[in-house]
């Protein structure tokens, strides 16, 4: 190997150990947890590669959620986390399961968390992960207890919100010293994850790139919807009104997305008609997307179901293993820290 190159992966090894020692793993790259993507195979296979596969609970059931976490340890002693929906009605009764399989992190996404349901992790013997995606709310965060935390911008695929990941880098990294800080949202390369490592970050997650994996249980049509797609095919849902309102998420441009702007527009003209009051019809808007993620990532309905994906998506271009994925950013970012070591020996 160049001495460059060895000089690279040493430096990167010094960059994330924080973020390597917090998750007990080889690479301090997290998975994104991505419903119905990632589950039982794909989570294994990140931690086996390495990495820190993450189950996306969602809306599973306590029941659910048990034999999701049984089935991940039978294929995988890797360490691996859970990331729980702070909104999720049983949200107790599913830090109880994490708990009771000894699961050595909970991802809290979705809302903000309470104090006790932090304290009620890490007195369990979990670290808790929390998603911070503004400086004030980072600092209460590690204020309640939160062991590391996840800032996720706008670049991300799923549920997002208004600001880009290399502002909230700047805005948060300088800031936040105490618990380790995790960076998600359009990464798809490991030259991006050694740049904000430099920033300061101990690590970073990574989701689209992990959809097209042989492990990914991603129907074939989902799976070329991503390898066929640019950056700018991932847009944000479009609100029409803001008397109803919509939480942004991003997803590959459909007829689906189409079809909700329509939608949009049907309903809120029959409550203006006087033919339903305002929650009903804010109810109906919010339930178009029922069941579409399952529809397009397990049944393969790319055409009106929900295309989840981030605006990384242009560097996927084929179906690859999950080593392979996580042996690729892990070069890249050695690469560019080698890089950056010549440039320094040569200014």
């Amino acid at each position: 190997m160049d001495i460059s190159l060895k000089n690279g992966y040493e430096e990167l090894g010094v960059a994330w150990r924080r973020g390597c020692e917090f998750l007990g793993t080889d690479y301090a790259i997290m998975g994104g947890a991505m419903s119905w993507v990632s589950e039982r195979h794909l989570v294994a296979a990140i931690s086996n590669a390495g990495g820190f596969g993450v189950i996306a609970c969602g809306a599973m059931t306590s029941d659910l959620l048990d034999a999701e976490i049984t089935a991940t340890r039978e294929l995988t002693q890797k360490p691996f986390g859970v990331n729980l929906i702070t909104m999720h009605p049983e949200l107790d009764q599913l830090v109880n399961i994490c708990l009771s399989h000894k699961v050595g992190h909970v991802v809290l996404a979705g809302g903000v968390p309470s104090k006790e349901t932090i304290r009620r992790i890490k007195e369990g013997g979990a670290k808790a992960i929390c998603f911070a995606p503004i400086l004030a709310l980072a600092k209460k965060l590690v204020r309640t207890g939160a062991d590391a935390l996840v800032i996720e911008g706008m670049e991300a695929g799923g549920h997002v919100g208004p600001v880009s990941t290399s502002v909230l880098a700047q805005e948060i990294l300088p800031y936040i010293t105490e618990v380790p800080v995790f960076v998600a949202g359009g990464i798809g390369r490991g030259e991006a994850i050694s740049t904000y490592l430099r920033m300061g970050a101990s690590g970073c997650q990574v989701g689209t790139r992990f959809v097209c994996a042989f492990e990914s249980i991603a129907h074939p049509d989902f799976k070329k919807s991503f390898i066929r797609a640019n950056a700018r095919d991932a847009v944000t849902t479009v609100q029409v009104d803001p008397q109803f309102p919509v939480i942004p998420v991003r997803a590959l441009n459909n007829e689906g997305g189409k079809k909700f702007i329509e939608t949009q527009h049907n309903v809120i003209a029959r409550y203006r008609a006087g033919e339903m009051d305002l929650a009903t019809a804010q109810l109906e808007i919010e339930h178009f997307w029922a069941g579409a993620l399952r529809r397009a990532v397990i049944d393969g309905d790319v055409e009106f179901g929900s295309v989840m994906a981030g605006q990384s998506v242009g560097m996927v271009k084929s179906e690859q293993s999950t080593a392979d994925i996580i042996q690729e950013l892990v070069a890249q970012a050695a690469s560019a820290f080698s890089d950056h070591e010549v440039i320094r020996s040569n200014p």
